[in-house]
């Protein structure tokens, strides 16, 4: 279940194909809809996290719904239904598929990170994977005099996070870029909402870059490959993680 989407694109695919079995079966509409909804709620199960298994389980009946809409829903082209995945494919670009998708930093995530982590006038942070700027408006409110730098690949939420971040007065950098093959060694703190199976690579390239003393913050995945140096309880439940480069 690592190369996310593919698993909700199989069980999508597997739902929408009992569905149309069973009706071939001449199983009623009303028992083929529930037992495919059923095989996608099953297959949700198998999702690492709880935004994964609401996709997983929400696929069929969602796309069913949609599909089955009377009025102008209906009339559309066949077409038509390319542009949905022709406006994700721009907002989430294929390469970055093994990396999160948009994960908001929750509203007061970081809490007590400045206490936990004390940082120097004018340190750098970066924010890698900077969406929406959700992450990077937290790390302002806990370091309001560090330079704050967000990274994004895609164009669109590139585009958005730096118009957020140009407040009065503006309170980070955005530029588009690979986090993967930008180079975090001058950054003092480096914060990441990735996903687990991202986290061996943010680990590995932490290491080599990252100067001694650094941090590098985690919220939510925790990085097994390293001891954490701390562990901060946030107000939602999850923790962020925080490791100091030796």
């Amino acid at each position: 279940m690592s190369l996310w989407p593919l698993p909700a694109l199989l069980t999508w695919a597997a739902a929408w194909g009992a569905f149309v079995g069973l009706r071939l079966s001449a199983v009623p509409l009303w028992l083929a809809f529930a037992l495919a909804s059923g095989l996608g709620a099953a297959c949700s199960l198998w999702g690492r996290t709880p935004w994964r298994r609401g996709l997983l389980a929400a696929g069929f009946p969602l796309s069913f719904l949609i599909s089955g809409a009377g009025g102008a829903l209906a009339d559309l082209p066949a077409w038509a239904w390319l542009l949905p995945l022709a406006l994700l494919a721009f907002l989430y670009p294929v390469r970055t598929w093994r990396d999160a998708p948009m994960f908001p930093t929750p509203r007061g995530a970081l809490v007590g990170l400045a206490r936990a982590v004390p940082l120097r006038a004018r340190a750098r942070v970066l924010d890698a994977g900077c969406g929406l700027g959700d992450g990077l408006r937290e790390l302002h409110r806990e370091y309001p005099q560090a330079q704050l730098v967000g990274l994004e690949w895609s164009w669109l939420l590139c585009i958005a996070c730096g118009l957020r971040a140009r407040c009065e007065p503006p309170f980070a950098d955005v530029r588009r870029a690979d986090i993967w093959k930008a180079d975090w060694s001058a950054f003092d703190l480096v914060y990441l909402f990735q996903r687990p199976e991202s986290m061996a690579r943010a680990v590995a390239k932490a290491s080599r870059e990252l100067r001694p003393g650094a941090w590098l913050a985690s919220l939510e995945f925790e990085a097994s490959m390293l001891a954490p140096t701390q562990v901060l309880a946030c107000a939602d439940g999850r923790r962020l993680w925080l490791y100091r480069m030796p």
